[in-house]
């Protein structure tokens, strides 16, 4: 059997994720507490309360990271001998396949995916920076649309490739507001405005990849279980200079999701998707057929999944 396993971004968080795993595992509460300690975030709180913090970037993204590596930790303790083919990850998930290949310490990484998230929002508090989610259109056609809206000022990005149909942009929220009639006129039966403030993985972030290259080049090193696909390159990697690297021209390049998906899928029988949801899951149903996806984002899921590859 080839194995990938897959961690996915922001948009995968919800309030009480984790809590089976956090109420039955002590290795659970271990890192809810030290992901705490490092950043000082009540993540019980955070998590498990009623508060809009969770959708904060800032917050979300260390939240998300710890309920991914807890899923991926507990399955490691009891399939240890167990490896991938490849680690992949969508956008912020990128990070929690870093920590799960060994690249970084699970501390450093809360801590880099928090600053992650504080940079992202620093970048964007200024200007009315947003996402469009684009579906029933084909990528050319998209990326026309955008190429041209450039050409007359507006700063709009194809930011995510998720599958064949379905792809985010991103910019300044009256841009992307101006051009949702021109989507839906070349044929798009959604064009819709995403309740979010900032602007993922485009030029809009140049800031935030300058103040997060020292932390990467300080946490990251030189151990790679398996190799990462790169959401830039769509190709794997494994060493830190080729981390720094292609993590920095993530945070303003598109997320190449579905073309990672089709690069590995020869390759890997099945993927394991760690963390709350099953957001890839369903995409990848989408993107390969062949590809069977397992989840674990409870105990007893991963008694599931451990019984039928382990």
């Amino acid at each position: 059997m080839n194995l990938a396993y897959i961690f996915a971004g922001q948009g995968s968080q919800a309030v009480g994720m984790g809590k089976e795993f956090f109420e039955q595992s002590k290795l659970s509460r271990e890192m809810f507490a030290k992901a705490g300690d490092r950043i000082g975030v009540d993540f019980e709180d955070l998590i498990f309360g009623e508060n809009e913090k969770l959708n904060e970037t800032a917050y979300t993204q260390p939240a998300i990271l710890l309920i991914q590596m807890i899923a991926y930790k507990n399955f490691r303790a009891e399939c240890p001998d167990l490896s991938p083919k490849y680690f992949l990850g969508h956008s912020l998930g990128e990070f929690s396949a870093l920590c799960a290949t060994g690249a970084i310490d699970f501390e450093d990484a809360i801590e880099l995916v928090h600053k992650r998230g504080l940079y992202m929002q620093e970048a964007c508090e200024a200007i009315e920076a947003g996402m469009m989610a684009i579906v029933g259109l084909d990528d050319a056609t998209v990326e026309k649309i955008c190429e041209d809206a450039q050409k007359d000022g507006k700063k709009v990005w194809p930011a995510n490739y998720n599958q064949d149909g379905q792809l985010v942009v991103a910019g300044l929220k009256p841009d992307l507001a101006s051009l949702e009639q021109v989507f839906k006129d070349a044929g798009a039966k959604r064009a819709l405005l995403l309740n979010m403030s900032v602007a993922s993985h485009c030029a809009l972030l140049e800031s935030a990849v300058e103040k997060l290259a020292p932390l990467m080049e300080s946490y990251i090193k030189e151990s790679f279980e398996a190799p990462i696909i790169s959401n830039v390159t769509t190709k794997p990697y494994s060493t830190k200079a080729e981390a720094i690297e292609l993590l920095k021209q993530q945070l303003t390049s598109p997320v190449r999701y579905k073309q990672s998906i089709l690069a590995i899928a020869d390759e890997v029988d099945t993927a394991v998707e760690f963390g709350n949801g099953v957001v890839l899951k369903g995409l990848n149903r989408r993107i390969a057929k062949s590809l069977k996806t397992l989840n674990i984002a409870t105990p007893e899921q991963l008694d599931k999944v451990k019984e039928e590859i382990c």
